[in-house]
């Protein structure tokens, strides 16, 4: 019967006869202006937005996965923590959402036989390896406590998270997908800054209505919701975008900051020239309204990393930037709270030193293993540090942080070898510059944050693998360029 019906109005639409066809697109809008009313009035204007945006994009992930992580890259960077107004058990996510359908969508084109070859990049069998660990590490600390909907819900979104970096290296077939995907990311990330900035510059009650407004969603509201220095309401305000957190916004900052920065630099830049410096301006003024010190170390030595590789000119302006910025008037409070949080004088500080003291006491008595995701054997034990890797040793031992390590490690000099070919193309080059600085910066923050592996914080986890992926595309398609036959053409005498 649908399929009548549907077949009928399609000829309708294309019947030879103009008044048919008008009265068929008539009642093609009048129809939909019906829906979109009757949605509008039933659920309100924002959430009939969100269901008009979701059909749009359902359909364009049905058409290919590489949408889907478009989907995935640009709710991870504006609305991270956005929910969808109802349960199943728990309550979906945006990100949720993106996630199942691109990851679904790719599996099932191998499932139809649609897809059929798989390849796992050179690195691919140690991602597998470390993937298997943290389901093991799971089940295992199932002996401590049972998981809640919400602990299996965040798992899971951790694991596909890190199944991404397969989606994107057997997705990514073509430059022109390659870049693609480069783009969604850049302007993804300027999406994340403009907010951030914004939130920051305008008065704070506006913040905070703009905050209540997608309450519905998820989002904290209130007062509460902005955040300061030491929590204090009286000091330095922190900005945080759509991303709650100010160190998590500045891990953000770190990945799409560094990544676009090696545009400026080719004749080509994937977007105008203008617009990538526009956008890279506006990520490092965010930066350093974050007023995190663990993201702007990051940042400084993901832009290092690129200058010491391949533009040595971009270290004689980080180093004037440097001084300029030590001397302004309005960064002094900017330096004196770094140089707090170096001393170990503030408190948020020396909160850190407590956590990873406690920390390290968790995996001295568990250091195999871990004690998984879900708690701890001992109530004077609990999973919890601002560290990448001592959050890694709580939940998957030193095993865990082991693997991590070797992935890395594979990672890195697998795009370090791609740079060092004779035969540079200098779009893929840029890339492969901007993935090596941000992998570093994010490395090296990790030192002092978590949100690369914490289950609270599943984009992040998200972009990491996608960007990880993009790197491993580029390193093939660059080895792919060396091997393209030179064309020579004959000169008549």
């Amino acid at each position: 019967m649908f399929q009548t019906t549907y077949s009928r109005f399609h000829s309708l639409l294309v019947d030879p006869d103009p008044r048919r066809q008008r009265w068929a697109i008539f009642g093609l809008l009048l129809s939909g202006g019906l829906l979109i009313g009757l949605i509008v009035g039933a659920a309100g204007p924002l959430i009939a937005l969100a269901l008009g945006t979701a059909a749009v994009g359902g359909w364009l992930v049905l058409r290919s996965p590489l949408w889907g992580l478009v989907g995935i890259i640009a709710i991870s960077t504006i609305l991270p923590f956005a929910t969808l107004p109802f349960k199943i058990g728990f309550t979906p996510s945006f990100l949720d959402v993106a996630i199942l359908a691109a990851f679904g969508v790719w599996v099932l084109k191998y499932a139809l036989a649609e897809e059929t070859r798989f390849e796992a990049s050179t690195i691919g069998s140690v991602v597998a390896l470390f993937l298997i660990m943290t389901a093991f590490t799971f089940a295992l600390g199932l002996q401590h406590a049972r998981p809640t909907s919400n602990n299996l819900r965040q798992f899971m979104e951790m694991v596909i998270g890190i199944t991404l970096f397969f989606v994107v290296y057997n997705v990514v077939r073509s430059r022109q997908q390659l870049l693609f995907l480069v783009r969604a990311l850049i302007l993804g990330g300027a999406g994340a800054a403009f907010f951030g900035i914004l939130f920051y510059v305008i008065p704070q009650t506006a913040t905070v209505w703009v905050l209540d407004r997608l309450v519905r969603f998820g989002y904290p509201g209130g007062l509460g919701a902005l955040r300061f220095i030491n929590d204090d309401p009286e000091g330095l305000m922190r900005a945080i975008g759509t991303s709650i957190d100010p160190n998590v916004f500045g891990g953000l900052l770190i990945l799409v900051g560094v990544f676009t920065l090696p545009q400026l630099f080719i004749k080509k830049p994937v977007l105008p020239r203008r617009w990538i410096a526009a956008i890279v301006a506006m990520e490092v003024v965010a930066l350093y309204m974050t007023i995190s010190r663990g993201s702007m170390v990051g940042f400084a030595i993901g832009l290092v990393a690129i200058g010491a590789l391949r533009y040595r000119k971009l270290l004689v302006i980080a180093l004037v930037a440097g001084i300029i910025f030590l001397v302004l008037p309005f960064t002094q409070d900017y330096i004196q709270n770094f140089i707090a949080g170096v001393t170990a004088q503030d408190r948020s500080t020396q909160m850190r030193l407590g956590e990873y003291k406690d920390a390290l006491n968790l995996i001295s008595q568990y250091p195999v293993f871990g004690v998984g995701f879900t708690g701890t054997p001992q109530i004077d034990l609990y999973i919890g540090v601002s560290s990448l890797y001592l959050l890694m040793a709580e939940e998957m031992g030193l095993v865990g942080v082991v693997i991590f390590l070797i992935v890395m490690a594979l990672f890195v000099n697998a795009l370090v070898r791609a740079l060092r070919y004779p035969k540079q193309n200098p779009q893929l080059e840029a890339i492969l510059l901007g993935v090596l600085g941000a992998m570093i910066g994010l490395l090296a923050a990790g030192v002092l944050d978590h949100y690369l592996f914490n289950l609270t914080y599943p984009h992040m986890t998200s972009l990491l693998w996608i960007l990880i992926g993009v790197g491993m595309v580029t390193v093939r398609m660059t080895t792919d360029y060396q091997d393209e036959p030179v064309t020579t053409t004959k000169i008549r005498s």
